[in-house]
């Protein structure tokens, strides 16, 4: 953490175009779209092909709308903040009903070169991560640990007896086409399953909309 000094009420000064000072989060804004999404997640017994009863992964494609608009400058105090509102929704192949949506932010805190990325899923989840970047990173990583006071993961309590996540971990890459790709990790506990499960999540995301300039740089024209 920055030594933010004793003034703990006086607030940073901050600069009101938010595209201009996101860092590494500047290649995300806007609205993208990514069709070749990959799922891997755990499933209960089933029958496989020859009629035997398992238990294990399953492979899901998916489609994924992913938007992330800048907001105005936030600041606790001395501490700063710029950064992207999102809101990404997934479909499976062919089919409009959701297999999942969040909403959250991603924010960029220049004075320590640090990335967080928060997450709200309609399952009762919610995760507070972060990583460290340089501005001008084309790849950063952001994580977060049950049980950490200040990066973590809280989950409702079905959710935290029967997929219980002890991890999350992000990793994001921004390509030299323009694109933009994720790969996730979310370690669960699974009464019944050995050891942690492994739920991966992939894509590439390309560009179709811009972003919208956050509220105080769209006034000044």
């Amino acid at each position: 953490m920055d030594d933010y000094g004793s003034d703990i009420y006086t607030e940073a000064d901050s600069d009101g175009d938010t595209l201009a000072n996101l860092g590494p989060l500047r290649a995300l804004a806007g609205v993208w779209t990514g069709g070749g999404g990959a799922d891997v997640h755990p499933v209960g017994p089933g029958s496989d092909i020859s009629g035997e009863v398992v238990e294990g992964d399953e492979h899901s494609p998916y489609v994924e709308h992913y938007e992330l608009q800048p907001i105005d400058p936030q600041t606790n105090g001395p501490q700063l903040f710029y950064g992207l509102r999102y809101h990404v929704h997934i479909v499976k192949p062919g089919e409009v009903e959701t297999f999942h949506d969040q909403v959250g932010y991603w924010l960029w805190e220049p004075a320590v070169e640090t990335v967080l990325h928060t997450i709200a899923i309609p399952r009762g989840q919610v995760v507070l991560a972060a990583g460290s970047a340089e501005a001008e990173a084309t790849e950063f990583e952001v994580s977060a640990d049950l049980g950490d006071a200040d990066f973590g993961i809280l989950s409702n309590p079905f959710l935290g007896h029967a997929f219980r996540t002890v991890s999350f971990r992000m990793l994001v890459t921004v390509n030299d086409d323009g694109t933009w790709s994720y790969e996730e990790h979310t370690m669960l506990e699974i009464p019944g399953r050995g050891g942690l499960v492994d739920h991966v999540d992939r894509n590439t995301l390309t560009r179709v909309g811009d972003p919208t300039p956050n509220p105080v740089a769209a006034a000044r024209g």
